[in-house]
C-alpha cells in the first residue's frame, strides 16, 4: 500500500480489481462500477479487511483495492497488517462504520485514496476509483500540497447583524488576491443567506453543501472542483440552500473542509456568521487572524467584548483585530471611540468610513466595490488591513494582450 499519496504507481494490466466487502450490499454498490470497468463480479469477495490480508498475503495485489472495516475489532491494526502485505503502487479504498475524523485523517496520512462511511454509493466509488487514476497519470499535480507554504487563515465575525462583516471579507479576499499576489479562498459559511458568490455576480454551486454533507469526499480534487474561480487567484466556496433545506454541518466534515483549504491557498478568508462561531468554535480555533466587525453601539460594545473573551479562550494564539466599519453612516454614534476602546478594553484597529460615493459607483456599474471604486476610502483602508495580516504585497504580473484576448482572468 501506498505510503503517500505522491508516490503512486501504475501496476501492470490483468489484476486490475479487488474488494473485500462484509456483507451483500456493499457488493451491490460496486455493480455498477465492475460493469462500467468490465471487471468481473467474481473480483468481489466476502469476509472483508481479514479476508483482504489473508489473501493478498499470498497473491499479487491489484491496482485498486477495495476493503471494508465493518467487522474489524481492531481497524488501525489490521490497516497496518494490511499494508505489509500490499505491493507498492495499490491504490486503496477503505469503507467502514466506524465516524472517526482523527481515523479518516490516519488513513489518508497513510496514503490511502479515501475512506467512505457506509452505506456506501456507487458514485463514492467512482470517485475515488478517478482520484487514484488521477494521482497516477499525474503524480507531480500532488507534490506541492506536502510543501510548507506560508498561510494566514482570517475569520472575519460582525458583532451585529447588519455590520458589513460579509463585504470587508469578499474585499479583504479581492485585495489578497487581487493586489498582494496570493492564492485565496473565501469560505462564506452562511450555507443559507451568504452573499460571497453575490457580491462578485457568480453563482453559487453546490461544493460547499456537498463538502458538509460528504466528509469522506473532500480532498484537494474535490476542492478544486466545488470552489467557484474569481480569477486565477481567487477562489470562492460559497452556497445558496434552500430555506427549506436544513443544514446540519458535522464537526468534522466542516473541520476536514478547512483543512484541505489551508493546505491548497496561501490565504483562506473565513465569512463567519456569529451563530456558526458559536456551533463550531473549532473553526475559530484554526484561525490565524480574527477580525471582529462592529458598530459604536452600546450592543456593539457588548457583544465586542464577548466576542473577544470567547476568542481569547478558543484560539489565544490568534492575533485579533477590532474594525469600526461604516463610520459616519448613520450621523453621531451611539459611543464615541474613546468609551468605546475604554468598553472593550483595547484600541480599534481599523476606522472604515462609509463612503457613499463609491457605493453608488459599484451599483451603477454592477462591479464589486475594489473594481468600481479602487481608489476609495474603504479600500485603502482594508488595504491597510490586508498587509497588516498577510504581509508586503507580492509583485503582480500586469494582465497582457494575450491573456485579455482569451479572457484569462475574467468571470
Amino acid at each position: 500500500m501506498a505510503t503517500s499519496k505522491k508516490h503512486y504507481s501504475p501496476k501492470a494490466p490483468g489484476n486490475e480489481f479487488a474488494a473485500f466487502v462484509c456483507e451483500a450490499s456493499a457488493t451491490e454498490s460496486l455493480v455498477p462500477i465492475l460493469a462500467e470497468r468490465g471487471w468481473s463480479l467474481e473480483s468481489v469477495s466476502m469476509g472483508g479487511i481479514e479476508n483482504a490480508i489473508r489473501s493478498l498475503g499470498a497473491s499479487p495485489s491489484p491496482q485498486f483495492l477495495v476493503v471494508d472495516l465493518s467487522d474489524s475489532i481492531d481497524p488501525k491494526g489490521d490497516m497496518n497488517a494490511l499494508a505489509e502485505v500490499c505491493e507498492p503502487g495499490t491504490s486503496v479504498i477503505a469503507i467502514g462504520t466506524l465516524n472517526d475524523v482523527s481515523f479518516y485523517r490516519e488513513l489518508i496520512d497513510a496514503g490511502v485514496i479515501d475512506y467512505f462511511i457506509k452505506p456506501v454509493s456507487p458514485n463514492d466509488i467512482r470517485a475515488a476509483i478517478e482520484q487514484a487514476e488521477h494521482l497516477t497519470a499525474a503524480p507531480q499535480e500532488a507534490a506541492p500540497m506536502t510543501e510548507a507554504v506560508s498561510h494566514r487563515s482570517v475569520a472575519v465575525i460582525g458583532s451585529r447583524g447588519g455590520s458589513g462583516s460579509s463585504l470587508i471579507a469578499s474585499t479583504l479576499a479581492w485585495i489578497t488576491a487581487h493586489r498582494m499576489g496570493k492564492s485565496t479562498a473565501l469560505l462564506d459559511l452562511d450555507i443559507h443567506f451568504g452573499t460571497s458568490a453575490l457580491v462578485f455576480d457568480l453563482e453559487p454551486a453546490r461544493g460547499l453543501v456537498d463538502a458538509l454533507d460528504n466528509p469522506g469526499r473532500v480532498d484537494s480534487l474535490f476542492v478544486e472542483r466545488a470552489v467557484i474561480k474569481e480569477s486565477e487567484n481567487l477562489a470562492i466556496l460559497s452556497a445558496e440552500a434552500s430555506v427549506s433545506e436544513p443544514i446540519h454541518a458535522d464537526p468534522a466534515a466542516m473541520t476536514h473542509l478547512i483543512e484541505e483549504l489551508r493546505a491548497k491557498y496561501q490565504v483562506l478568508v473565513m465569512d463567519l456568521p456569529r451563530y456558526v462561531a458559536a456551533q463550531h468554535p473549532f473553526v475559530i480555533s484554526e484561525a490565524t487572524d480574527v477580525i471582529i466587525v462592529t458598530d459604536l453601539s452600546l450592543a456593539a460594545a457588548r457583544d465586542t467584548i464577548r466576542l473577544l473573551n470567547f476568542v481569547k479562550e478558543i484560539a489565544p494564539s490568534a492575533k485579533v483585530y477590532v474594525a469600526v466599519n461604516g463610520l459616519g453612516q448613520n450621523g453621531p454614534v451611539e459611543v464615541d471611540q474613546k468609551d468605546f476602546e475604554a468598553s472593550i478594553e483595547r484600541k480599534i484597529d481599523w476606522l472604515i468610513p462609509f463612503d457613499p460615493k463609491s457605493v453608488v459607483a459599484s451599483a451603477k456599474q454592477a462591479k464589486f466595490i475594489a473594481q468600481a471604486a479602487p481608489g476609495s476610502k474603504i479600500i485603502a483602508k482594508l488595504r491597510e488591513a490586508a498587509e497588516t495580516i498577510v504581509g508586503a504585497p507580492e509583485e503582480v504580473k500586469s494582465e497582457s494582450v494575450w491573456s485579455r484576448l482569451l479572457g484569462k482572468g475574467q468571470k
